[in-house]
């Protein structure tokens, strides 16, 4: 299992694991029909933005395959959670997860995402010691593969026609990121600051 101690500082943000009381903020993005756009899910009014807040809440460590650890992104300035990010366990076994996220519009081009999805993956490959970390995305989500390429993953697929998604078919990217390249110089850029477009991923 994974023990992390929390919060998680980053450059600007902080990560923690999700408390009930979070979910107004939360139903401030999760209720836009643009960040549900790409997402599997429709513009969530309060009792489903109360459900999955909820469940978030529980959503704290990795112990099995499927298990996922999702965190709350707040903005330590304001308190106001600005986001959400997680990782998944595939594969205990063959030491593989998935990275996901989704943000407020509002806090977009600050380079956010891609300070609190980089913290993520250094979790996983520095603390859980994960070989590969996979993230995917809707095809037309240009912003979420745009995070995807910054944080140094590499586009495997376009995988056609996954899904009737939507009143259409979907077609789904695939990056991945192995952890010998993570520990490459070249990962380990500084990421605190990039620009970026809103995201979403894991949808």
């Amino acid at each position: 299992m994974l023990r992390i101690d929390f919060p998680i500082a980053t450059t600007r943000l902080t990560l923690r694991p999700f408390r009930p009381e979070d979910a107004e903020d939360v139903g401030d993005y999760q209720g836009r029909p643009d960040v549900a756009r790409f997402m599997r899910w429709e513009p969530r009014g309060a009792e489903d933005v109360r459900v999955a807040v909820e469940q978030m809440t529980r959503e704290t460590g990795l112990v099995s395959d499927g298990d996922c650890l999702s965190l709350a992104v707040v903005e330590p300035g304001t308190g106001t959670v600005v986001g959400q990010v997680e990782l998944v366990l595939l594969s205990a076994e063959h030491r593989q997860g998935e990275l996901g996220y989704v943000f407020h519009p509002a806090h977009q081009g600050k380079g956010f995402a891609t300070e609190a999805a980089s913290a993520v993956l250094r979790l996983g490959f520095e603390e859980l010691g994960l070989h590969r970390v996979i993230g995917r995305c809707h095809a037309d989500n240009t912003a979420s593969a745009g995070l995807l390429e910054r944080l140094g993953m590499r586009r495997e697929a376009r995988l056609i026609g996954t899904e009737f998604f939507k009143g259409a078919w979907r077609d789904d990217l695939v990056y991945a990121m192995l952890q010998r390249e993570w520990q490459a110089p070249a990962a380990r850029r500084d990421t605190a600051h990039a620009p970026e477009a809103g995201t979403g991923a894991r949808a």
